[in-house]
């Protein structure tokens, strides 16, 4: 029986087998990684890379065990020694980990991490929504200032601008501090009181857990009661009012259009201050592709100096379906500058030479697997995206020449096969 992949996964590969797919192929993932580390170390931001599994009680001490995230999505298992440990299902509370224990801090006062790469939780397969998942990220450390929460913002605004993406919007949001939140935590506990019965049983479980948790409901019946509830807004205090209208006012500075919506908590029980989350309406329900917002306690919360941090994440596979979908432009993948076409055997046991001349070159060269038809030869190399192909028979063994077909333009060209790394690698460069 074949085997075939677990639910809520996918392969990436190198070509597309159907429309669908076309997401999935690796030129549009090494494209996008490409981007994404071009424009993070435009605005000094340094990668960093961390396990794929952690202790589990990093998760509930760093995300909150009242977020679905550990209640109910993580993947944990014991291991041989009979210690807990989880798939990393976000990004943020690892590299907190790694700060702390790596002791970075002695480095100096203010650090920039970006990472890339998959983390897991068990959730309902969908559009948009996978249980290995790709998110890139970054988080800025020791700066407690509005400008920074700018600064990252303004980094995702700009790349989403170079990958061509045009329609969307940044929602935006101040939940305070503990000294906000615990007045506010009150009142909408009062607001919803009267409706308790009414609410998700897992609305009922953050009523008493987090209250603010519930602004994060998805239920359309809930999010209609929430229509009328308090706003943290009119809980601000001085401080985070000031830090809010600062990030306001330079995002307007910036040109970058913002919607305050005062229901904006996310789904993470570390954020303070600011938070934000930008959406498309191109995927329909599954619509984040990207949010964030500030930690400052965080970095202490696990045993590490008390650091201001804000940071963000984005989901790559939404991002890319996003682009697919608003038809962004995506570059021409990796491909051969020349496509040799061996007629035969000893054909093909003498292009060896010069093809790996044209590689040692830093020329791209392939070499079809002893083609006995030139048609056919030729039609592979244009499924390879070559910009030459090289044909080399009897004839051409013999003379120690051929010919070099432009596959585009269809001119050709007579080249000795001595003399064709130099001609290349002119061609090339031109």
């Amino acid at each position: 029986m074949r085997i075939n992949i677990p639910k809520g996964l996918f392969d990436i590969i190198p070509e597309k087998t159907k429309a669908e797919d076309a997401w999935r192929t690796s030129d549009r993932w090494l494209y996008l990684e490409g981007v994404i580390r071009e424009v993070c170390q435009i605005y000094g931001f340094y990668e960093i890379r961390t396990p794929m599994f952690e202790r589990t009680e990093l998760f509930v001490r760093g995300v909150g065990d009242s977020s679905d995230i550990v209640s109910k999505e993580m993947y944990t298992f014991e291991d041989k020694a009979k210690r807990s440990m989880s798939l990393r299902p976000e990004g943020t509370a690892p590299v907190v980990r790694a700060f702390n224990e790596k002791g970075l801090q002695q480095l100096g006062s203010f650090h920039k991490f970006y990472y890339i790469g998959p983390y897991f939780r068990y959730d309902r397969p969908q559009a948009g929504r996978y249980r290995q998942f790709h998110q890139f990220g970054v988080e800025a450390i020791g700066n407690d200032s509005p400008e920074q929460d700018v600064e990252i913002i303004d980094l995702l605004v700009t790349l989403y601008r170079k990958l061509g993406l045009k329609d969307w919007t940044l929602l935006l949001n101040s939940v305070g501090d503990a000294e906000c939140r615990a007045p506010y935590r009150d009142a909408l506990r009062e607001y919803l009181r009267p409706h308790f019965d009414s609410l998700s049983e897992d609305s009922k479980v953050r009523f008493e857990k987090n209250p603010l948790r519930i602004l994060d409901t998805k239920d359309k019946d809930e999010r209609k009661l929430l229509e009328g509830a308090p706003s943290i807004q009119d809980y601000l205090s001085d401080d985070c009012c000031a830090h809010f209208n600062a990030v306001c006012k330079q995002l307007k500075s910036l040109g970058i259009p913002y919607t305050i919506d005062p229901n904006l908590v996310r789904g993470l029980d570390y954020y303070n201050k600011t938070v934000f989350e930008i959406t498309s309406p191109s995927l329909g329900s599954q619509n984040s592709i990207s949010a964030g917002g500030r930690y400052d306690g965080l970095i202490s919360q696990l045993d590490g100096p008390n650091l201001p941090s804000t940071g963000f994440a984005g989901g790559m596979e939404r991002l890319l379906q996003t682009m697919m979908a608003q038809k962004c432009p995506f570059p021409k993948g990796p491909h051969p500058f020349v496509y040799m076409i061996p007629l035969g055997d000893e054909a093909y046991a003498q292009a060896q030479n010069p093809l790996a001349k044209l590689r040692h070159a830093g020329i791209a060269a392939d070499c079809a697997p002893c083609a006995r038809k030139v048609q056919k030869g030729l039609q592979m190399a244009s499924q390879r995206g070559a910009v030459y192909a090289l044909v080399i028979g009897d004839d051409e063994l013999k003379s120690g020449q051929a010919k070099l077909k432009h596959l585009d333009t269809r001119k050709e060209r007579d080249v000795k096969l001595s003399d064709l790394t130099t001609i290349c690698k002119e061609l090339y460069e031109n």
